[in-house]
């Protein structure tokens, strides 16, 4: 999947402006995440095809956000509920799967995603150095990943899978440290729905690396 959200309303919040928007943010997110479960729910028995349909609708309400946000913000908040459900839906069969052959890696990397986002979301909430740059060196290298991904499909590589997911955490932790460090930085209000789907799709991403890693690429 690929990163990251633009929004507008960066600059110097004051404190009470960013702990407001912080807890909006993390708000959404876990209104998202309580709609990717139930997709995930919901869509325990589709097919592969109706999954691939849910996953290209999930990432249309992404794009819609970024239209409805100049009519109506209630409107933004129920695309983002929309995307998270949808989401749920195209991933229900990989959690099926896992959650048959090898639960214990979905708590694995549940737990571990877990603690990978708490730190690395502390660290880009804390830090005062300016993260565009590594915004910038993750994005190409998200690029290269994704042609690497292509290639492992056709082409056999001792360990591709694990340096994949390895490959892939690296990049989503500058991802999620420069995502939090938005959230510290933004002044408007309005931009918490984008903050939230882009720091929601940190986590989705960080937790099917670490599935691959501790299901060992089943």
């Amino acid at each position: 999947m690929s990163e990251s959200l633009t929004y507008p309303g960066v600059g110097a919040p004051s404190r009470d402006q960013a702990h407001t928007l912080f807890a909006q943010t993390m708000a959404f997110v876990a209104g998202t995440a309580g709609c990717f479960a139930l997709g995930a729910y919901l869509g325990r028995n589709l097919s592969s095809g109706t999954s691939i349909i849910a996953f290209i609708a999930a990432f249309a309400c992404l794009i819609a956000m970024r239209f409805a946000a100049r009519r109506s913000r209630g409107l933004t908040i129920v695309l983002l509920g929309a995307f998270g459900l949808l989401i749920g839906l195209a991933l229900s069969m990989t959690l099926v799967y896992y959650a048959s052959v090898n639960p214990r890696a979905l708590w694995q990397a549940g737990g571990a995603t877990a603690l990978f986002i708490a730190a690395f979301g502390t660290a880009g909430y804390a830090t005062r150095r300016d993260l565009a740059v590594v915004a910038r060196i993750c994005f190409w290298a998200l690029l290269a990943l994704i042609v690497f991904g292509i290639v492992l499909i056709f082409v056999r590589i001792p360990g591709g899978d694990l340096l994949y997911s390895v490959l892939g955490l690296v990049i989503f932790a500058g991802f999620t440290m420069v995502d939090f460090q938005r959230v510290r930085r933004s002044t408007d209000i309005n931009s918490a729905p984008f903050l939230a789907a882009s720091i929601f799709l940190d986590v989705l991403n960080v937790f099917l690396f670490f599935l691959n890693i501790f299901s060992r690429g089943q």
